[in-house]
């Protein structure tokens, strides 16, 4: 074990189970583990063994995936049902994003792939499990996050689960969503909760920084290395050096550059331009775009093996006109917030206002809604908004939906979603505005195709 983690760790026995029926992998795992000598390490070929001994409060279990029967995830929710203090590890060889995605939901710690990488993972997130603070001790991420993330819809609420489930590991953390819709904001909640949060939260926006001058950037630089270079450097991943580097419009960065990018990823190390040394980093990467990066992929844009590095766990953001009632929570605090800071009197808004911003697609998302009603309030003559105090974009009711090339079912989602919305959730009469049946509005709801926000 290296000196450096030792000093990380608490000297007591932390007692560590390995559940799977792969004895020659149980051993590898308990070999990695036993480096540090602190580590009381127990295998056990069953799920039913496991739950015998949990008596023993053990600090972390790591479960096999490919026990029989779908045991893992039982035995992840049993563990989970009993004790809240002892984290899980689910190793597999699957690599499914979405399964990852359930089990992180269900409560596991991490989701390691059974790959050359995966003894080092584990050594890693058994650390930082050790590192972090008792669950009894951690902050109501989920209360703290809506004062910030405002919305009451089932799409927020799932970004409350998946930053929750985040935090409280160093997995990657992918987000996408179109512009406008929080990405940056749930990066940050990301970092804020978690226990990396009184070091550094470094942001690049990949898309902002010319390519020439990127790479510096990322990396750092020595004295000299090109005209200009008139003193050393150091790059974001240095500046982020235990804690979050938020690398934002990642689809943009320049095809030479990802493979350094994934060089770092891999070694954990960056060499600054002109530099012959390399440096150790310590960095949680989360990432951002508003772009489909696997389309990037098959369009030869982006490097696949970094695609998959960078996936991590994946939280894709709603855009605003799926999330229903929630427009009217943001719209009201936008407005206190900006006659706060301008001296207004508290305003409200009339029921036709509202109405008006429920049937707005709003293409700006979130960043739109601000604008639209800080210049209402403006505009308003009282102390209440009025529906022609409202200036929306002349041009959008069909211009801009078709501008987004969709597929046709996604539009007629967005036509059935926008009636449902307006109707203020009544099927009926939304089936009967568009001579289609009750059934087919019914089913695409049960789908999750669908909400209803009332």
């Amino acid at each position: 074990m290296l000196a450096d983690d030792k000093t990380l760790l608490m000297n007591q026995v932390f007692k560590i189970f390995i559940v799977a029926t792969d004895v020659r992998y149980s051993n590898i795992l308990e070999h990695q583990l036993s480096l540090n000598p602190d580590y009381r390490i127990k295998k056990m070929l069953s799920a039913q063994a496991c739950l015998s001994g949990l008596a023993e409060e053990p600090a972390v279990v790591v479960i096999d995936y490919a026990l029989p029967d779908k045991k893992a995830v039982s035995l992840l929710q049993a563990i989970k049902k009993q004790d809240l203090t002892t984290q899980v590890i689910i190793i597999s060889e699957q690599e499914d994003v979405q399964l990852a995605v359930d089990l992180l939901r269900m409560g596991a710690y991490d989701y390691i792939i059974k790959n050359s990488s995966a003894k080092e993972r584990l050594w890693n997130s058994v650390i930082n499990i050790r590192k972090a603070p008792m669950p009894k001790q951690e902050t109501n991420i989920i209360y703290d996050l809506s004062k910030s993330l405002i919305g009451e819809s089932d799409a927020i609420k799932r970004i409350y689960s998946l930053i929750e489930k985040a935090a409280k590991s160093n997995i990657t953390v992918s987000i996408s969503g179109e512009t406008g819709t929080g990405k940056e904001l749930v990066a940050k909640a990301i970092h804020n909760f978690s226990n990396r949060r009184s070091k550094p939260y470094v942001v690049v926006n990949v898309a902002a920084i010319p390519k020439q001058l990127l790479e510096s950037e990322l990396f750092g630089h020595e004295k000299g290395t090109f005209t200009g270079a008139l003193a050393r450097r150091i790059g974001k991943f240095e500046e982020a050096h235990q804690g979050t580097l938020f690398l934002d419009e990642i689809a943009e960065l320049d095809f030479d550059l990802q493979a350094k990018l994934l060089r770092v990823l891999q070694e954990r190390e960056v060499t600054r331009l002109g530099g012959s040394g390399t440096i150790a980093i310590d960095v949680r990467i989360v990432v951002a775009t508003h772009k489909n990066l696997m389309e990037e992929v098959k369009k030869g844009n982006f490097r696949e093996d970094l695609y998959y590095r960078l996936l991590g766990l994946p939280i894709a953001l709603a855009p605003l006109r799926e999330r229903g009632r929630d427009i009217i929570l943001l719209a009201k605090h936008f407005i206190n917030d900006f006659c706060a800071d301008n001296q207004y009197q508290k305003k409200t808004m009339s029921p036709d206002a509202q109405q008006l911003l429920l049937s707005y697609p709003f293409p700006g998302n979130i960043r739109e809604l601000r604008a639209i009603i800080e210049l209402a309030v403006v505009m308003s003559e009282n102390d209440t908004i009025q529906r022609g105090d409202i200036t929306l974009n002349a041009t959008d009711s069909i211009e801009n939906l078709l501008i987004q090339e969709l597929t046709l079912k996604d539009y007629t989602k967005r036509i059935i979603q926008h009636f449902l919305n307006k109707n203020k959730g009544n099927i009926l009469a939304t089936a009967k505005k568009l001579d289609i049946g009750k059934s087919t509005i019914y089913k695409m709801v049960q789908d999750q195709e669908l909400q209803i926000n009332y």
